[in-house]
C-alpha cells in the first residue's frame, strides 16, 4: 500500500490519534466501521488478488516437476513468495500501511502478465459484500496451473487491530507426463498491525497456516514477529512432510518473507551448506508488470474505472471529493440491494458460483487435514465460492458495454 499521510498534516481536524480512540471504543467487527479519508489506500481490496502471482515463473515451475514431494517444495516455495506484496508495504517504505478500498458487490479486476512463462490470466470479483468476501481465478495458460480462492476478514481490537483471515485458496497442478491433476488446499494466516500508537502501522503475520497435498504431502507454515528481546520482523520457519508423519521432515524453510529465505531438505536440525538447496530474495527478482486495460476500455463495474473519481481525489489529498464520491457508490449500492430485496431477486456474480447445496471434493477429502471444515466457513463469506467457467465463457464473449450503457450502469450502481 502507499505511504499514508502523517497524520499531524491531515486536513479537517481530523487525528490519528482520534482514529485510535474511536478504533478501542468500537464493539464489533471493525470491517463495518467506516475509516477516515486520511487512511485510505487508492487501491481496491480486489486489486489484492493478484499478489498471488507477481512472480508467474514461479507459481508454473510446479508443472515441471516429475518428483511428487520437490513438486510439493516448489508450491511451498511459490506461496512464500507471495507474503510480501501480499502483506507488506506496498512501497519501498516498510510501514504506513493504508486502509484499502471496500469493494462493492459485482465489482471486478481483471489482469494478466506477459513474461517468461507465457499469459498468466487473473479475475478478481467481490462476491459478497455482508459478508465483505472476494474470490479470484488465476491461470497459466501454457503450463495449466491453476489457482482458486476466496476470502474476508474479520477484525477486532484488543490492545491492536487483528485480522483473522476466513476463506482458502485452490491450487490445481497438471502432472508432467500425465493426464493426471494434483490439488493443493491452502489455509490463510492471521495478521495484526504493528506500529499503531506511533503512527506507522506495519502488518505482521501470526499463528500458523497450511498447504497439503492429494498427492499426500503437507506444509506447515508458523510465522513470527520481533519479540522485546530478539527475534526479527516477518520471520516464518516452514517444514514439508508426508500427511500425517510430521517429524518425518523432507524439506524445512526459514527466514523472512520480506526478504530472504532458504530452503535446505530433511530437519532444521542439520542445516548446513550441503544440504541448502534453494534461496530466495526478493530483491534479485523484479515483479512481473501486470496488464490492465485502458480505464476507457473497461467495463464499467472494474475497480480502476469505477473508483477513479475516488482514487483522483486520495492522489490530490482532495478528502471533501473523496467522501462525497466514495459516498455516491456506496448510497447507490445501498439503493440496489434495496430494489432487489423488493424483487425478489439477487446480484448475479460474473464469474463465480457459490456452490452451498453440494459437497465440495477439494474440502471433503483435504479439508481434515488443515481443519477446514466442508461448508468453508460459507456462513462467514456469502458462501462457498467456486470458480464458473460457465459463466466466465459467457462473459468473455459479451462485447463491452456501449458508451450510453456503460453511462446508466454506472449511474445506477455507482452513482455516477
Amino acid at each position: 500500500m502507499e505511504s499514508a499521510t502523517p497524520p499531524q498534516q491531515v486536513a479537517g481536524g481530523s487525528s490519528w490519534g482520534a482514529f485510535l480512540k474511536s478504533i478501542a471504543s468500537f464493539n464489533g467487527d471493525l470491517s463495518s466501521l467506516t475509516a477516515p479519508p486520511f487512511i485510505l489506500s487508492s487501491t481496491s481490496l480486489t486489486e489484492f488478488s493478484s499478489y498471488w502471482c507477481e512472480h508467474p515463473s514461479v507459481f508454473a515451475a510446479p508443472a515441471k516437476e516429475a518428483d511428487a514431494a520437490k513438486r510439493a517444495s516448489l508450491v511451498l516455495k511459490w506461496f512464500l513468495t507471495t507474503l510480501k506484496q501480499q502483506y507488506a508495504s506496498r512501497s519501498e517504505q516498510y510501514g504506513n500501511e493504508k486502509k484499502p478500498l471496500n469493494p462493492f458487490l459485482g465489482e471486478l479486476f481483471l489482469g494478466k502478465w506477459e513474461d517468461d512463462a507465457g499469459t498468466t490470466e487473473l479475475i478478481s470479483e467481490q462476491v459478497s459484500h455482508h459478508p465483505p468476501a472476494t474470490a479470484y481465478n488465476i491461470t497459466n495458460l501454457p503450463s495449466g496451473v491453476r489457482l482458486e480462492g476466496y476470502n474476508a476478514q474479520k477484525a477486532s481490537f484488543s490492545k491492536t487491530i487483528n485480522i483473522k483471515q476466513i476463506g482458502h485458496a485452490v491450487l490445481t497442478v497438471p502432472v508432467p507426463s500425465s493426464s493426471d491433476r494434483e490439488t493443493y488446499l491452502i489455509t490463510l494466516p492471521a495478521l495484526h498491525i504493528e506500529g499503531l500508537i506511533f503512527g506507522s502501522p506495519f502488518i505482521e503475520l501470526e499463528g500458523t497456516s497450511y498447504i497439503t497435498s492429494s498427492t499426500g504431502f503437507t506444509a506447515k507454515i508458523d510465522y513470527s514477529g520481533k519479540g522485546w528481546l530478539s527475534g526479527k520482523k516477518n520471520s516464518f520457519t516452514a517444514i514439508l512432510y508426508p500427511t500425517g508423519k510430521e517429524k518425518d521432515v523432507l524439506f524445512n524453510v526459514s527466514g523472512q518473507w520480506t526478504k530472504t529465505f532458504e530452503i535446505h531438505t530433511g530437519a532444521a536440525k542439520s542445516n548446513n551448506k550441503n544440504n541448502l538447496i534453494d534461496t530466495w530474495d526478493p530483491a534479485l527478482f523484479p515483479l512481473s508488470e501486470l496488464i490492465v486495460a485502458p480505464i476507457e476500455k473497461q467495463h464499467p463495474l472494474e475497480s480502476r474505472r469505477a473508483w477513479a473519481k475516488v482514487a483522483a481525489a486520495i492522489a490530490k489529498s482532495d478528502l471533501d471529493t473523496v467522501g462525497l464520491e466514495k459516498g455516491k457508490i456506496e448510497n447507490a449500492q445501498r439503493e440496489m440491494r434495496v430494489k432487489e430485496r423488493a424483487e425478489g431477486r439477487s446480484w448475479e456474480r460474473r464469474y463465480f458460483t457459490a456452490q452451498n447445496d453440494t459437497p465440495d471434493p477439494v474440502l471433503t477429502s483435504l479439508g481434515p487435514t488443515v481443519s477446514l471444515a466442508e461448508h468453508g466457513d460459507a456462513d462467514k463469506t456469502g458462501g462457498l465460492w467456486r470458480f464458473d467457467s460457465g459463466k466466465a465463457a459467457k462473459a468473455h464473449d459479451e462485447p463491452l458495454p456501449s458508451e450510453e450503457d456503460a453511462g446508466k450502469l454506472a449511474r445506477e450502481l455507482l452513482g455516477q
